[in-house]
C-alpha cells in the first residue's frame, strides 16, 4: 500500500469510528438527559468538565509517544522506539496515583464547588473517586494506543474506540435509571475504560513485535530528546483543557450545573462536527514527521494544502446547514426548550470555520518537531478565552461565553498562527488561497443552494423526516468531498511538481 493511499486509509477508519460515535451520541445524550433531568445531567457534565483537567498529568507525552514512535519507526531504531514507551508508561503510573489522589481532595470538597441541587453529596463524592480511578486506567493504557498511531495503524486503534463506544451504548441502555443515575455512567465509563485500554494494549504487542515493556529500557536520558517536545505539547495540553473544560466550569460556578445544559447542547454539536475532521491532523501528524525526516518538503506542502482544503470544506458544509436547520435539529433532537441553544451553536460552529482548518498547520508543524510557537500561541488564545468569558458572562450570559470562545479564535489563530505556519512551511498566502480554498468554493455554493431552497419545496418542522432531508443533502455533499479528496485538485497537484 503506498504512503497515500496509507493516509486515506486511517483517515477512513477514523471516519468510520466518528461516524458511528456520532450515531451512539446523537442517541445518547437525549436519552440520558431525559432520563436523568437537567439537574442531575448538568451535574454530570460539570464533575466531567473538572475531570477533564486530567487531561493535564500526560504532561504532554501523549503526542510525543505518536511523533517518536513515528519517527523511530520509520529509521527502525527499536531500542530508541521502546526507551521512549517504557519511560513514559512509568510517568504515566505515576501520573495515574496522582489522579486518585487529586480525585481524592476534590470528593471531600465536593459540597463548597457548586449548587448540587437534588442528587445526593454521597453519591457525587463516590462518582468523582470512580471517575478518578477511569483516569488512572486510560493514563496507564494510552501508552499502548499511542503506539498504534505512531506506527500509522489507526484503524485498528479506532477500531478499538468504535467498539468501546458501542459497548457504552449497550451499558448505559442496559442499566442507566433516574435513581443513583450519576453513580451508573460514571460505573459504566470505568467498565469501558478497561475494554479499551486493555485491547489497544494487546493489538498494539501483536502488531509490533520489537515492541517490550521492560525495566532494560528505562533509560531517563530519552527524555532528553524529547523533553523539549513534550514540554511545549504540555503547554498545548493546558490551552486545550481551559478552552474545552472550562466553559462548563465557568457557567455553573456564576449559575448552576443545570443552566449547564443549554451550552452544551451547542457545544456537543459542535464537537460531534469538530471530532472526524479534527482526525485529519491527528492522522497527518506521524506522515508529517515522516515526510520531515525524509525532507520531502514537496509533498509536505501538498500534504497541508490537502488538509486544509478538506478540513475547510467540511466544515464550512456543516455550518450552513446548521445555520439554516439547526434550530430544527435541536428541537428534534433534545426537545423544544432550549431557543438559545441554536445561536450559541452558530457562534461556536463559526469559530471552528478558522480553528480547524489552521489546526492541520499545527498538526504538520509539530510532526516536524516544531511546537514551541505554535503551543505559546494557543497558551495566549486559552488565556484570553478564559479571561473574556469571565467578563463577558457577567453581560450576555450564555452567549458571552460562546463569544468568549470564538473572539480569541479568530485572532490568534488566524492573525498569528496561520502567517507563522505558511513562512514555515514555505506555502504563500496566494498559494493557499487558490489551491486549498478556491477548489471549496463551487461545492460549497451548491450546498448552500440547497439549503436555501430546501425549505421552499418542503414545509419544515420538528421532525425526523426534515433530518432525513437534511441527511440526503449532506450526504451528496459528503460523496462530492470524498471524490474532491480522492482525485484532487489538477492545479493543487502542479504544486508539488
Amino acid at each position: 500500500m503506498n504512503q497515500r493511499r496509507s493516509v486515506k486509509w486511517n483517515l477512513c477508519a477514523n471516519w468510520l469510528n466518528h461516524g458511528v460515535s456520532l450515531l451512539i451520541g446523537v442517541f445518547l445524550m437525549p436519552y440520558v438527559l431525559h432520563i436523568l433531568g437537567d439537574q442531575q445531567y448538568g451535574s454530570w457534565i460539570f464533575i466531567n468538565a473538572i475531570a477533564g483537567y486530567s487531561g493535564l498529568l500526560y504532561l504532554g507525552f501523549g503526542q510525543t509517544i505518536s511523533r517518536y514512535v513515528a519517527h523511530y519507526h520509520a529509521k527502525e531504531d527499536w531500542k530508541h522506539l521502546n526507551q521512549v514507551a517504557n519511560v513514559i508508561f512509568a510517568i504515566y503510573l505515576g501520573m495515574g496515583f496522582l489522579a486518585l489522589t487529586a480525585a481524592g481532595i476534590i470528593a471531600w470538597l465536593a459540597p463548597h464547588l457548586s449548587e448540587w441541587g437534588s442528587v445526593p453529596i454521597s453519591e457525587v463524592r463516590l462518582v468523582i473517586l470512580i471517575l478518578g480511578l477511569n483516569v488512572f486506567v486510560g493514563l496507564a493504557g494510552s501508552v499502548f494506543g499511542g503506539v498504534l498511531m505512531g506506527i500509522q495503524r489507526f484503524d485498528i486503534e479506532r477500531g478499538v474506540n468504535l467498539t468501546s463506544g458501542i459497548l457504552r451504548l449497550v451499558l448505559t441502555v442496559a442499566f442507566l435509571r433516574a435513581e443513583q443515575g450519576l453513580l451508573i455512567i460514571a460505573s459504566v465509563f470505568l467498565a469501558v475504560t478497561l475494554f479499551e485500554n486493555i485491547g489497544q494494549c494487546l493489538f498494539a504487542f501483536r502488531q509490533l513485535k520489537q515492541f517490550r515493556i521492560s525495566t532494560k529500557y528505562m533509560d531517563w536520558s530519552i527524555l532528553r530528546e524529547c523533553g523539549s517536545f513534550s514540554g511545549f505539547a504540555f503547554i498545548d495540553a493546558i490551552a486545550w483543557t481551559l478552552i474545552e473544560a472550562t466553559d462548563s466550569i465557568v457557567i455553573g460556578i456564576f449559575f448552576s450545573p443545570a443552566m449547564i445544559v443549554p451550552y452544551y447542547i451547542a457545544l456537543r454539536l459542535t464537537q460531534f462536527i469538530n471530532m472526524p475532521i479534527a482526525q485529519i491532523g491527528k492522522v497527518f501528524m506521524p506522515r508529517a514527521g515522516e515526510l520531515n525526516a525524509n525532507e520531502d518538503h514537496g509533498a509536505l506542502q501538498k500534504l497541508v494544502l490537502n488538509g486544509v482544503s478538506l478540513s475547510f470544506l467540511l466544515v464550512t458544509g456543516f455550518f450552513i446547514g446548521a445555520g439554516f436547520f439547526g434550530q430544527t435539529l435541536i428541537n428534534t433532537w433534545v426537545g423544544p426548550g432550549y431557543p438559545e441553544s441554536h445561536l450559541l451553536l452558530t457562534i461556536l460552529l463559526g469559530a471552528r470555520i478558522v480553528a480547524l482548518p489552521i489546526s492541520i498547520f499545527r498538526s504538520v508543524l509539530y510532526g516536524m518537531g516544531n511546537v514551541k510557537v505554535p503551543s505559546l500561541i494557543y497558551m495566549g488564545e486559552a488565556l484570553a478565552n478564559l479571561i473574556l468569558s469571565l467578563i463577558l458572562i457577567q453581560y450576555l450570559g450564555l452567549v458571552g461565553v460562546a463569544l468568549g470562545t470564538a473572539i480569541p479564535i479568530l485572532f490568534a489563530e488566524l492573525g498569528i498562527l496561520l502567517p507563522y505556519a505558511l513562512k514555515k512551511l514555505d506555502i504563500s498566502r496566494s498559494r493557499l488561497l487558490r489551491y486549498a480554498i478556491g477548489p471549496t468554493i463551487a461545492p460549497l455554493m451548491a450546498l448552500l443552494a440547497y439549503s436555501y431552497c430546501l425549505p421552499h419545496f418542503f414545509e419544515i418542522r420538528n421532525s425526523w423526516v426534515v433530518l432525513v432531508c437534511i441527511a440526503c443533502g449532506g450526504g451528496a455533499f459528503l460523496a462530492g468531498t470524498w471524490l474532491l479528496f480522492e482525485k484532487g485538485s489538477p492545479l493543487l497537484k502542479r504544486t508539488t511538481s
